[in-house]
């Protein structure tokens, strides 16, 4: 038999916690280590360090403050709380049936928190989940967290304060960490993050494959001749979705034997106001013909890079090539014009809301298995891509 067993880094950071409490005689309300004094010490990343403070929480033997700190928690006031609890579910019969009867009569709601719906992704994600609740009998409350932590934050406590069953989450950038989430996770509060997963943390989560997708994006455009090949991004960070189409890109000339040109990854930008296009870095890379082809991560951006090309004088497909994850010129696919991966957010939805229903009405609240669905996208060819033009 091994005796070696491994601690976990946050179980480490948890015994240090505990352990410097009683062997320093701390007292409730005394400060403890900031978190970056704990990343320093352990050398760990911000979410270990979270993830052992949220549990610390959770288990009282701590008490976070939001912008000030972590505190030693009251022992006594939390088992006083902790005796207060179990006396208040704890009435005569009678009050319990009552209970029992308004639960079951009551409408069952799940919380959805994502940054916009302002695009066919966005739509077509929502129909999909609105079809998998209203096949059991749950209705939706869809709050936007306009890519904001704290937006998103507050969306969860007003979902929570509403009696939402479970929440369905397309969080934002993982840089501006939501330790809610976590401590969410701990609690056992069931949820379901879709499109992008938290590095670190395990949890339920549902997305597309953007690995494969911009792998299919490279070989379809090979195939055709093209071989400066670039690869759009307008996202502000540098986020896990969008971390993992590049590295399928990558991947894919790599492949190929072709070299990785960096000026061809082009990211962290915003294009704004198109009456200005004429100005942006973009727009003289697009007209100076330093690729042959784009690969862009949204729809919005495939349809900018369009009307740039147009600008400038070009023509798409016969001068220049694009593909966009999502086609963002028509609801309904067949009309469509853009080559583009097919993400199936329909399904996408459906399935991420199936999860989660799963989870509820199975009681798997605080799991140890998580479910991570990547669902297959599919190159739809339409009318922006061509062969290499003739130079």
């Amino acid at each position: 038999m091994n005796s070696t067993v491994r601690t976990p880094l946050y179980q480490k950071v948890q015994d240090y916690i505990r352990e410097l409490i009683a062997t320093e005689g701390l007292k409730a309300g005394d400060r403890i280590p900031t978190e970056k004094e704990l990343m320093k010490l352990f050398n760990v990343s911000k979410i270990t360090v979270v993830n052992a403070m949220v549990g610390l929480a959770n288990d009282r033997v701590i008490t976070r403050v939001p912008g000030k700190g972590s505190f030693v928690s009251d022992d006594e006031l939390a088992e006083a709380e902790a005796a207060e609890e179990t006396a208040s579910i704890a009435p005569a019969p009678l009050v319990m049936s009552t209970e029992r009867t308004v639960t079951e009569n009551r409408t069952r709601i799940i919380g959805l928190v994502m940054p916009s719906v302002y695009d066919y992704f966005a739509m077509r994600l929502i129909e999909g989940i609105q079809r998998a609740l209203r096949e059991k009998g749950y209705r939706s409350v869809i709050l936007l967290s306009e890519g904001d932590v704290d937006k998103e934050k507050e969306a969860f406590k007003t979902l929570k304060d509403m009696g939402a069953d479970g929440l369905l989450v397309f969080p934002v950038d993982e840089e501006n960490y939501n330790e809610e989430i976590i401590s969410m996770k701990f609690s056992g509060y069931p949820f379901v993050l879709i499109d992008r997963f938290l590095p670190g943390v395990e949890t339920n989560y549902i997305a597309a494959d953007g690995r494969l997708g911009t792998s299919l994006a490279v070989d379809y455009l090979w195939e055709l001749g093209h071989r400066e090949i670039a690869i759009c991004s307008d996202s502000p960070l540098q986020t896990v979705t969008v971390q993992e189409r590049i590295d399928g890109y990558m991947d894919a000339l790599k492949n190929k034997g072709a070299l990785i040109n960096p000026a061809h990854m082009i990211t962290g930008f915003q294009v704004g106001n198109m009456h200005d296009a004429e100005k942006h870095p973009l727009f003289r890379y697009i007209r100076n013909r330093m690729a042959t082809a784009y690969i862009t991560l949204n729809g919005r951006l495939g349809v900018q890079i369009y009307q740039m090309a147009q600008k400038a004088g070009l023509q798409v497909p016969d001068d220049l090539s694009i593909i966009s994850f999502d086609d963002p010129t028509s609801i309904v696919e067949e009309l469509g014009i853009f080559t583009h991966i097919k993400q199936f957010e329909h399904d996408m939805g459906y399935q991420a809301a199936q999860t989660l229903l799963g989870i509820i009405e199975g009681g798997q609240g605080r799991s140890s298995k998580y479910t991570k669905t990547l669902i297959q996208p599919e190159l739809v060819i339409k009318q922006t891509t061509g062969r290499i033009p003739v130079q």
